[in-house]
């Protein structure tokens, strides 16, 4: 985004305001924003911060569908990367409304695009969060649309008996701060996305630490069995 668009100071500076604790006054710059943008791609901005602050999932849900709408008519690469939040967005609000199934399906559109996202913490943050949803509402398709998405030749989410054992091994590395075993591995999980290089980097990520043998044995071993499991081959 350019720094020098009026839209675009405007929206920093409720930023600013909301990390200040001021909502309020965050909401009329967001809302300054929206009432001065220019064009759809102004207002795509906007609408992004304005659905930050309102007061309903509905309303929620209606400004983050504005910001859609708005990316979708500009269809040029200004908003190429805005599309993996967008969708993310989209998700967490139908979640709110109680609608799993459309959660699930936004959760989906925004795995296809997470490579759009800027790279850094940003791009790292919406793939987790993505990953979250997915893993949230993973019993939320019914039978059709399962099977639509198994056509499609992606399981978005682990294996649910090695999903367990993974999130043991990290319950027992949080409880006694193995914040080596922790940066190893945390990346690789919560940024899993259920393609084929996801898996490689979980399952190059869990080798490299049961390689180092600086685990307790049992630990060792059942680490062992993840590595060697079906869904991370």
């Amino acid at each position: 985004m350019d720094p020098e668009l009026p839209v675009v100071r405007l929206c920093v500076a409720g930023m600013q305001a909301e990390a200040e604790g001021r909502a309020d006054a965050a909401r009329a710059l967001f809302q300054q924003a929206w009432d001065s943008a220019a064009d759809d791609y102004e207002a795509c901005i906007a609408a992004h911060y304005l659905a930050r602050h309102q007061n309903s999932p509905v309303e929620t849900l209606r400004w983050n569908q504005e910001c859609l709408d708005r990316a979708d008519r500009v269809a040029d690469e200004r908003v190429a990367g805005f599309y993996p939040s967008l969708y993310l967005n989209m998700g967490h609000a139908c979640r709110q409304l109680g609608r799993p199934a459309l959660a699930r399906t936004y959760f989906e559109r925004a795995a296809e695009r997470v490579a759009q996202a800027p790279d850094g913490q940003y791009g790292d943050w919406n793939r987790f969060a993505i990953a979250a949803g997915l893993r949230e509402t993973a019993g939320a398709l019914d039978g059709s649309a399962a099977d639509a998405a198994g056509a499609e030749g992606v399981s978005r989410s682990l294996d649910g008996a090695v999903d367990g054992q993974v999130r043991e091994l990290l319950s027992r590395w949080c409880a006694r701060g193995d914040l080596m075993a922790l940066g190893l591995a945390l990346p690789a999980y919560l940024g899993y996305l259920g393609t084929a290089a996801d898996r490689v980097r979980l399952r190059s990520a869990l080798h490299m630490l049961h390689a180092a043998r600086r685990l307790p044995a049992d630990e060792q071993t059942e680490l062992g069995a993840v590595i060697g499991s079906a869904a991370l081959r």
